[in-house]
């Protein structure tokens, strides 16, 4: 099993999204996280039907993001959540998701997300990326203190390429998000290669 993560942003993608979200799920990453944090409920609704359908036609889990109402009623079993959403959902809204991911940003994010019930936490940004222009990375003593502080697994997220990847292992974490890598990829199988050579 893969221990990457895609995380999409279908406004990085040079060509057609659905297409490359296809190949994507062919290449057979760990999970799918279907984030576009532009769009509003519906417009993510209707996203969301569509890239379920193509991920059901695939061994790639798809994990939808923010709007746990709609994952719930579209039946998604996985949901990916910024703590503050976390923080409000009741144990019953919880028993909806087999699999519940929350993004973290420091130790104490990464431990209150553990209590909370989640099953794995994305912690970032590790290296510096286009996506978070002008913030300093929080680097990998950051991720190595996060990693050392649960017991869930923990993904690195930002500026994670094939490079540096060995890196974020060895810092403790269990995996790694990316984003632009798979969007801009023309080939996200070769992708995954380099990354399972590391």
């Amino acid at each position: 099993m893969s221990d990457i993560i895609c995380v999409t942003a279908r406004k990085l993608c040079s060509g057609d999204f659905w297409g490359q979200l296809e190949k994507i799920a062919e290449a057979a990453p760990k999970y799918i996280i279907l984030r576009e944090k532009d769009l509003d409920e519906d417009e993510y609704s209707a996203l969301a039907r569509k890239a379920m359908e193509i991920c059901f036609h695939s061994e790639t889990k798809l994990i939808l993001h923010y709007y746990w109402k709609i994952a719930d009623e579209l039946g998604a079993d996985s949901i990916h959540l910024p703590l503050h959403i976390l923080r409000e959902l009741t144990a019953e809204d919880k028993r909806s998701f087999r699999l519940i991911g929350a993004s973290c940003h420091s130790v104490e994010d990464a431990v209150e997300a553990e209590k909370l019930g989640a099953d794995y936490i994305t912690a970032g940004h590790v290296f510096a990326t286009d996506c978070k222009k002008g913030l300093p990375p929080r680097g990998l003593d950051f991720l190595h203190s996060v990693c050392e502080s649960v017991k869930i697994s923990v993904y690195a997220i930002g500026g994670i390429a094939p490079e540096n990847f060995g890196q974020v292992i060895e810092a403790g974490a269990s995996g790694a998000c990316v984003m632009s890598g798979f969007m801009r990829s023309s080939d996200p199988k070769a992708l995954m290669s380099k990354f399972n050579r590391k």
